[in-house]
């Protein structure tokens, strides 16, 4: 689990880099419902992200993202690992090992919370966090019926409303975040790109 959340957190980082821009006016705060909305307007993105991992160590890449239950994370060198979740799973694919991916039930991963077909934070229990520091909205999220799982912190801003960085704790207290850049929005991205097998045979596993 470890090392999903360190790879997951590495896309917050990319969010945070890439959006934020400081707001001479306090903005508003987005409703609970605004976000939801924001992430259900679209089924597919992709773009750049930086990672930070909780060792201090960054990472950079390309994201793509197809929901429900579909992302991939390209990352360039000189790390030049993988990840890919679909079909359920999440694969994690590292050139420095001899064995095969590391794989993980998605639905074990705060990630998953925002892959869902429709998102819906207004849910019982599932909103931990819901603040504003002026600049941007937080929300923190979590599987209300396993919150054993860990946490998905998200950071939006308002004008125009855009999700900037999201930071994953994992049910080891580790943090990852992941900072986006400016996301292409239903755009083609094809299911191919979250094949866990075809990977598998890339990567001659």
């Amino acid at each position: 689990m470890y090392m999903i959340t360190r790879r997951l957190c590495l896309l917050a980082v990319s969010l945070t880099f890439a959006g934020f821009v400081a707001s001479p006016s306090l903005a508003q705060k987005l409703s609970l419902g605004q976000v939801s909305g924001y992430l259900n307007s679209f089924t597919s993105a992709e773009g750049q992200f930086t990672q930070i991992n909780a060792d201090g160590t960054i990472s950079t890449g390309t994201i793509f993202i197809k929901r429900p239950g579909r992302i991939r994370f390209e990352y360039n060198p000189p790390e030049e690992s993988l990840v890919v979740a679909g079909g359920g799973q999440v694969a994690i694919f590292d050139p420095r090992s001899n064995g095969g991916p590391d794989r993980y039930p998605l639905s074990q991963t705060p990630l998953s919370i925002i892959l869902e077909r429709n998102i819906n934070f207004l849910r019982t229990d599932m909103v931990a966090g819901h603040t504003s520091d002026g600049t941007t909205t937080t929300v923190t999220a979590q599987d209300p019926d396993h919150p054993e799982y860990g946490s998905i912190q998200m950071i939006y801003t308002s004008s125009p409303v855009e999700l900037r960085q999201w930071i994953i704790t994992d049910d080891t207290g580790q943090q990852t975040k992941v900072i986006l850049g400016n996301l292409t929005k239903d755009g083609r991205v094809p299911n191919i790109l979250f094949n866990i097998q075809r990977e598998m045979r890339n990567w001659g596993e």
